[in-house]
């Protein structure tokens, strides 16, 4: 009995020295739009230091990673649209687009380019491939924001001033008609199958369900809360929306175009994120410095972590085992680890981040 004991501890410790250590991080990078010094930083989050950073054009507020390319496309309010590449980390074509520039989109392949000149209410189209403006379509009022149907034939844009949706055709720029929602509509997103169009109607608690093949208004739903950002569930079964400047989000059901709950965040949730195994949603609560971690299935709160003074933006590695943070009063990065979820460290990156990505892309 006592060899048997002995044998059995051998092996045990034998099975403990042959476990395998979980692998170190892959060598991904971070890139993060910083507004107030006009730079896009570098972060390695292999070995998580700042590895470079480069001048885009002033005031940027968005960074796009363009589809089936190595570039990044850098937005700023003043007017222009700085292209990167990777992984040089260089300016290879500064576009003017005009006195100022938001919500640019790119078709699925990255062969066009379509972004709003919102003052002059214009959708400019671009090729991508030559860094050249093909052409402009004037609206002939101020527009908001600007979405692409998934399936890229249609481009949709939102005019506060006029509270309508206007419809566009992607491919040879033909205005497809408009349709009344409610009081000034802003943000957007749309279901994946390109059948339905939900709008913020930030001019009061509501939001606006669209039939893109109809272009008719289907619901104004009443949701309690001035919206603010809208995320799509991946399945696009269900809306959250947050509330703008509170402390509470709505979840609508996207199918049926009804609110199925209210739950609260933290104070001013700004921008959030999903991972997709297992679903779990990431909360940037830019009042209280904190993120929160939410079993979106079973609607618990698994984690509320303080990362620093204003978050704004977050993005998940392609791996989902690390969440990093922009926090804009900080000037930081934070890099969270997603299970459990807790923060890692910080990473100074320039004045004022507003925004972040991490490609699928690998530090050489």
């Amino acid at each position: 009995m006592r060899g048997l004991t002995i044998g059995l501890a051998c092996l045990a410790v034998f099975a403990s020295g042959c476990r395998r250590r979980p692998a170190p991080p892959k060598a991904y990078a971070a890139f993060v739009v910083n507004n107030e010094s006009s730079t896009l930083a570098e972060v390695d989050l292999a070995n998580f230091r700042l590895r470079a950073t480069v001048a885009v054009a002033a005031h940027p507020e968005r960074v796009v990673v363009r589809p089936q390319r190595k570039e990044l496309w850098v937005v700023s309010a003043s007017g222009a649209i700085s292209v990167v590449d990777f992984p040089a980390l260089r300016v290879v074509r500064n576009l003017r687009v005009g006195e100022g520039a938001c919500d640019l989109a790119f078709s699925s392949l990255g062969s066009r380019a379509f972004i709003l000149d919102p003052g002059k209410g214009q959708i400019v189209f671009i090729d991508p491939d030559n860094y050249k403006e093909i052409t402009r379509l004037n609206l002939g009022t101020p527009l908001t924001d600007l979405a692409l149907t998934p399936d890229g034939n249609t481009l949709v844009a939102s005019c506060s001033a006029t509270n309508q949706l206007f419809f566009v055709k992607a491919d040879d720029r033909r205005v497809l008609g408009s349709v009344k929602v409610g009081k000034a509509p802003g943000a957007m997103v749309i279901l994946t199958n390109s059948s339905k169009a939900f709008v913020c109607d930030t001019g009061q608690a509501a939001i606006s369900a669209v039939d893109l093949t109809t272009r008719q208004l289907l619901a104004n739903i009443e949701i309690g809360i001035r919206p603010g950002p809208v995320l799509l569930k991946p399945d696009a079964g269900e809306l959250f929306v947050f509330g703008y400047r509170g402390t509470s989000m709505v979840i609508l059901d996207a199918n049926q175009d009804n609110v199925e709950q209210a739950y609260p965040t933290g104070r001013d949730p700004v921008g959030g994120v999903f991972q997709k195994d297992p679903l779990i949603l990431y909360i940037a609560n830019a009042g209280d410095g904190s993120v929160m971690a939410l079993d979106v299935q079973n609607r618990t709160l698994l984690a509320a972590v303080h990362i620093g003074i204003e978050p704004r933006a977050l993005a998940l590695t392609p791996d989902e085992r690390f969440l990093v943070v922009a926090d804009t009063s900080a000037s930081t990065l934070a890099v969270l680890r997603t299970n459990p979820t807790n923060l890692l460290t910080t990473v100074s990156v320039g004045a004022k981040p507003v925004d972040v990505v991490v490609p699928g892309w690998i530090i050489q």
